[in-house]
């Protein structure tokens, strides 16, 4: 039986990724600071699917917090088969009036956290001569976003480690993956403070559910894909635009759709 390593599995998407590989008999490791829902969903996946779940409560964006994570994991005894870095967060506004140390810790959170911890257990997977790494981007990767300009820089980053990380293990028998989910219906919108998208998209139906993008993940992943962009067709067409508009036309139209009311 494979162990999978979910970072923000309190919710979401990582909680989906939990929820589905439960269900694929795989062993758990869930983390983020949420300590009581993680335990709720550990003991809940335990019983349903007669799985083990573990439960690391851990703030990503402090000081050497992947060491910290590395570590419980070693002192479990437990070998990471799937490490997913899924934990990660945006704000939205003018980048010039928003909260400093927020700033900072989307960039802690997102990029730093997510090298450290594949740094950690990707070399373990090289000797093991297998494993699998699915590092969450997002749709956004294939644009600047106006407004969200941190996060989105955060995710452009994702992408391009994780695609040259893919090319890096052809040879090894691990296997990585961009994943590049367009609008899911998460509280990310809400905790981003991004009022027009809170509730999950500008309209009924505009946002995908957790379940079918975590579904489209682990068939890219499946297939040794190096990205997959998920979410619906025009999510895909929206992540070509790039190579088909020029770019100070590109985001300036994005602008204009991310522009504070």
């Amino acid at each position: 039986m494979s162990t999978a390593l979910v970072t923000g599995a309190s919710s979401g998407i990582g909680e989906a990724f939990a929820i589905e590989l439960a269900k694929r008999k795989n062993d758990l490791v869930l983390l983020a600071r949420s300590e009581h829902r993680l335990y709720q969903i550990a003991q809940e996946l335990q019983n349903k699917y007669q799985i083990r779940a573990e439960v690391i409560v851990q703030d990503l964006t402090e000081t050497d917090a992947g060491t910290k994570v590395f570590k419980a994991v070693q002192d479990k005894k437990l070998q990471i088969d799937l490490l997913i870095n899924n934990a990660g967060f945006g704000d939205y506004g003018r980048f010039s009036e928003t909260d400093h140390e927020k700033q900072l810790d989307i960039v802690k959170l997102n990029v730093l956290a997510l090298v450290d911890l594949t740094h950690q257990f990707l070399p373990l997977m090289q000797q093991r001569g297998k494993g699998s790494i699915i590092n969450v981007s997002s749709f956004a990767a294939f644009q600047p976003i106006p407004y969200l300009s941190v996060y989105g820089a955060t995710k452009v980053f994702i992408l391009h480690f994780s695609e040259a990380l893919w090319a890096e293990n052809l040879d090894t028998g691990v296997k990585i993956l961009a994943f590049c989910p367009g609008p899911t219906e998460t509280n990310f919108f809400s905790r981003a403070g991004f009022g027009k998208f809170a509730s999950g998209g500008e309209k009924e139906g505009a946002a995908a559910s957790p379940e079918s993008v975590v579904k489209e993940a682990l068939q890219a992943l499946e297939n040794n894909n190096s990205y997959v962009v998920a979410g619906g067709i025009q999510n895909k067409i929206i992540s070509r635009l790039s190579g088909i508009l020029p770019r100070p036309l590109l985001v300036r139209l994005v602008a204009r759709q991310f522009r504070p009311q």
